[in-house]
């Protein structure tokens, strides 16, 4: 059996059957410096439970798999040093090794799934990288959606990625991608992109019974939920691109790859939009949890 340790709030949720919204930790533990990885983490948590949810924020803490983070254990893993970046290939050694270890999209959709929860929130999936023609860098979140019955809500794909390549595999993989409310994909800090949405819905309700529609068919997988960033938060996407480019030549330079390659282009995007990009960021993770929350509350109904 999978350790699985579930926080009291989460506990009494389940035995309630109330909406449940399953949350990562690597943007705690990987996206932002501490205390500032806290105090959002519990933003986004709140921000959950006032649109009518519990919050479930997912890690691997000494070989336990935690679905739902007591305040303590929080706090502890903000500020720890050397915590590992869970995905399919890797999660099940972290606990077998008694490891600790953040949850990437693919990784919470995993333990979501095992805890029996139907909706994710993020920021936005990893995906085709930029190059990966001759690098082969794709996430494994993009496969992870092929075969993990979860409603992942986020900014669509991260922008520092090759977006029309990302949703081309997630297609050829047959996921859903669905945009929220326009008939565009979101392009993560941008609330628009010149990608036309492969499907289109407008209430939380045709969401959660296109999940439940695609369970019953027997079919396998989940879907993502494009949903853009507040328009008031937002950074167009003409004032990204050169920032952006300028952020992928400094790391084809200092030969970064893999796993490393994300956290240096948040953190260069960062500094050369002066914080700019950050403040997006917490708007849009904020933004995803609201929506989230709602569809959670659709599958319960």
């Amino acid at each position: 059996m999978i350790p699985i340790t579930y926080s009291a709030e989460v506990a009494a949720a389940r035995a309630a059957g109330r909406p449940i919204v399953a949350l990562e930790s690597t943007i705690i533990t990987h996206g932002m410096p501490f205390p500032q990885n806290v105090e959002t983490a519990r933003l986004v948590e709140d921000d959950v439970r006032a649109a009518g949810a519990v919050p479930a924020t997912i890690a691997v803490l000494a070989g336990t798999l935690h679905v739902g983070l007591e305040a303590d254990e929080l706090d502890a893993l903000g500020q720890a040093t050397g915590v590992a970046k869970l995905s399919r290939a890797d999660m099940a050694a972290c606990l077998a090794t008694g490891g600790t270890g953040a949850t990437t999209v693919a990784a919470t959709m995993i333990a979501a799934h095992l805890a029996g929860i139907h909706v994710f929130a993020t920021g936005g999936i990893g995906g085709v990288h930029r190059g990966a023609e001759l690098s082969f860098d794709i996430s494994a979140d993009l496969h992870e959606l092929a075969q993990t019955p979860v409603t992942v809500v986020g900014a669509g794909a991260k922008a520092i990625l090759d977006l029309p390549k990302t949703f081309e595999v997630l297609e050829t993989l047959g996921v859903p991608v669905i945009a929220y409310g326009q008939d565009v994909l979101p392009a993560f800090w941008s609330a628009r992109s010149d990608l036309p949405a492969p499907l289109r819905m407008d209430t939380p309700e045709q969401i959660a019974k296109a999940q439940m529609t695609r369970t019953a068919m027997g079919l396998s997988g989940g879907q993502l939920v494009a949903n853009p960033i507040p328009q008031e938060a937002e950074i167009p996407a003409e004032d990204l691109r050169p920032i952006i480019a300028q952020a992928l030549e400094e790391a084809d330079q200092a030969g970064i790859s893999a796993k490393a390659v994300t956290p240096f282009l948040l953190g260069r995007i960062f500094e050369l939009t002066e914080g700019r990009s950050l403040t997006a960021n917490i708007a849009l993770v904020r933004n995803n949890a609201r929506l989230a929350a709602q569809i959670a509350r659709a599958f319960t109904q």
